[in-house]
């Protein structure tokens, strides 16, 4: 066991599957000689050389564009898009190529892919560096959308994202990048993509979040310790496909349903959470299910940031209104 930051745990975990695969390659902008903006893949391009990890221009379309075509040839293409909000150059090649070659070519060209991107506010970065666009993924079939919200499952995830043989979108929430560490074994290990993990039990209401927001409902739950209800907190870890099993079981023990994400509060995750909450544990429900969400604005300049943030007070004030509604 080694105690790692979540950003140890990404290319701790890059190093080894490069070592255990030749076919695994790793580029970006800035991704090999500098190791990327916020270092995620330093010391890579030493150890495995600029052949398999290498720096590209700005261009979105092309790094992804050339992630599609090195799959079809039988690598297993690790690209790196800087910020989440850069992507947009790059999303006609994820959406039209990328999540659709290996069905469209009834499975003699699969997309190994995994397309890595820091994503999420709380740094004080400009609008664009800020967004939390995974709707965006989640909404396309053919893509799994992975978000972790602590090393050990940053670790576990890549790991699985890498080693399958369908395209993964692996949002890393750079708020938490250094924000804690936490041991996890040094060897290799998995966790399956599309299963949820309770963080913590709880009987009379249900909890889901995922990603840098996991830690601000944690610290909300720790606030209400003293309250007279407990609360069950579920990380999706996946956000397609999503845990619906795990997160209706809990519903239907509950009766009572929270969802908590930082991007903004239309289309998000919290709508299609809600909607199979009342499809499949309506008559379960005590109380009205409720999403913590950003505000439907783009998200604020530096000194406004906090305007935009879903905070640890708001979400400790929101549970307990659901948790106590009769």
């Amino acid at each position: 066991m080694a105690e790692k930051t979540l950003l140890q745990a990404i290319n701790d975990t890059l190093a080894q599957q490069m070592r255990k695969d030749e076919r695994v390659v790793v580029y970006g902008e800035d991704a090999g000689y500098e190791g990327g903006v916020f270092r995620v893949t330093a010391g890579l391009q030493k150890e495995f050389g600029a052949g398999r990890v290498f720096d590209t221009p700005i261009a979105e379309a092309a790094i992804v564009g050339s992630a599609v075509g090195m799959a079809a040839a039988g690598l297993r293409p690790v690209p790196e898009i800087q910020f989440s909000g850069f992507m947009f150059p790059g999303y006609n090649q994820v959406a039209v190529h990328m999540a659709r070659m290996h069905n469209r070519s009834r499975g003699n060209y699969p997309q190994p892919i995994v397309l890595r991107m820091p994503y999420g506010g709380g740094v004080k970065a400009l609008e664009h560096h800020s967004e939390s666009l995974e709707t965006l993924f989640a909404h396309i079939p053919g893509l799994k959308v992975v978000i972790p919200s602590t090393p050990y499952d940053a670790k576990g995830l890549l790991a699985s994202a890498i080693q399958d043989d369908d395209p993964t979108i692996y949002m890393e929430p750079k708020r938490i990048y250094r924000a804690f560490k936490q041991d996890i074994p040094e060897e290799e290990y998995t966790i399956p993509l599309g299963k949820a993990k309770i963080r913590r039990k709880g009987k009379d209401v249900t909890v889901v979040s995922y990603g840098a927001m996991m830690h601000d409902v944690l610290k909300a739950v720790d606030e209400l310790k003293d309250e007279h209800f407990s609360v069950e907190v579920i990380d999706l870890r996946t956000v397609s496909p999503i845990d619906t099993e795990t997160v209706i079981e809990s519903v239907k023990k509950t009766g009572r349903f929270v969802v908590v994400h930082e991007a903004v509060k239309t289309l998000g995750l919290g709508s299609e959470l809600i909607s199979r909450v009342n499809e499949e544990a309506f008559f379960h429900l005590e109380a009205q299910p409720t999403r913590i969400t950003a505000p439907d604005i783009t998200v604020p300049l530096p000194r406004g940031e906090r305007h935009h943030t879903v905070d640890v007070s708001r979400i400790a004030r929101e549970i307990k209104r659901v948790a106590t509604f009769e």
